[in-house]
């Protein structure tokens, strides 16, 4: 089988690349000339690098002219609910008409259509009030970012090219996931970051946050992808599918896991106006049941490990860029 990735080197796509090369396929990665390829280090050899902008309508009917995918992983795009909204325009750009660059690409090749697994969000839900959890997928969406508006026009465009033209695309709304190689713009990386170089005498003892009372359901990232690639294989196309861990955890029990874990004591923790959003999400959490029945899929990693994963490879991250 020859897999398609787009976003590989990004956190997730990586994951995706280590997962779907596990599986004995033949694994293609899109990516852009200037993008960063560390994640691949160790799996760089083992795949085909094809270099690709979604935002540039012939450079993907090439991309997908090389590389002939019978399933195609769409990861790619701009991820930061915060970057969204300091940059809306391009954030939506890059996310809708990255995605119709590409399903218009995959339909002019004709058919047999390669199967494909478009990735959104559980912010695509928005304000969920509490009586209303855990959120299902019939669950009305309402989103309140711009990156939020993006993954919903992205969802609602893998559902009209299935029912338009007969792509067989599934939707996944994938809630918070974590790991190695996140990002040190998302709150995990960002309070491992910050410790690991309080760690090395690169900062003083002190870690700046934002909002602590928000909850989200984490997943580990190997969980996810696991869970993409049983969707790609047993799921219905034009269907959507919540990936989830079922139970949410406040901000602030991660905050308090890395600073007891840590090996200085008496960290400080400041509030930091630059990291909280003009509207934020109190509490959600959400059920995969229906990934579940048809799959079989449930996580299987704590988010204990998961955390001590993401400070471990922020430990080594950080002691490399000293050396």
């Amino acid at each position: 089988m020859r897999v398609l990735i787009t976003g590989v080197t990004g956190f997730v796509g990586s994951h995706m690349a280590e997962f779907a090369l596990r599986q004995g396929v033949e694994v293609f990665g899109a990516c852009r000339w200037r993008s960063n390829t560390e994640n691949l280090d160790e799996i760089r050899s083992q795949l085909c690098l094809v270099e690709a902008d979604l935002r540039d309508h012939s450079s993907t009917l090439e991309m997908l002219g090389v590389t002939r995918p019978e399933l195609v992983f769409h990861l790619a795009g701009q991820s930061q609910v915060m970057t969204s909204w300091h940059a809306p325009a391009e954030t939506l750009h890059t996310n809708i008409i990255g995605q119709a660059h590409l399903l218009e690409a995959i339909r002019f090749r004709g058919t047999p259509y390669p199967k494909v697994l478009v990735v959104g969000s559980s912010e695509e839900y928005g304000l969920v009030k509490e009586a209303e959890l855990p959120v299902t997928e019939q669950h009305e969406l309402s989103p309140l970012s711009p990156y939020a508006v993006s993954k919903v026009a992205q969802d609602m465009l893998a559902y009209q090219y299935f029912r338009s033209y007969g792509l067989p695309c599934i939707r996944v709304r994938a809630f918070n996931h974590d790991g190695p190689r996140r990002g040190e713009v998302f709150v995990t990386s960002a309070f491992a970051r910050q410790v690991a170089e309080i760690e090395e005498g690169l900062r003083e003892p002190v870690i700046s946050v934002g909002n602590l009372k928000a909850r989200r359901d984490y997943t580990d990232v190997r969980d996810m992808v696991r869970g993409y690639w049983l969707l790609a294989h047993k799921g219905m196309p034009g269907e959507v599918y919540n990936l989830c861990s079922g139970k949410s955890h406040a901000i602030q029990e991660i905050l308090d896991f890395f600073i007891t874990h840590s090996t200085v004591k008496n960290i400080r923790v400041i509030e930091d106006p630059a990291r909280l959003r003009p509207s934020d999400l109190p509490n959600l959490f959400g059920t995969a049941e229906k990934a579940r029945k048809e799959t079989g899929w449930q996580p299987e990693i704590s988010f204990q490990q998961t955390l001590q994963d993401v400070l471990d490879y922020w430990r080594e991250k950080v002691k490399r860029r000293r050396s």
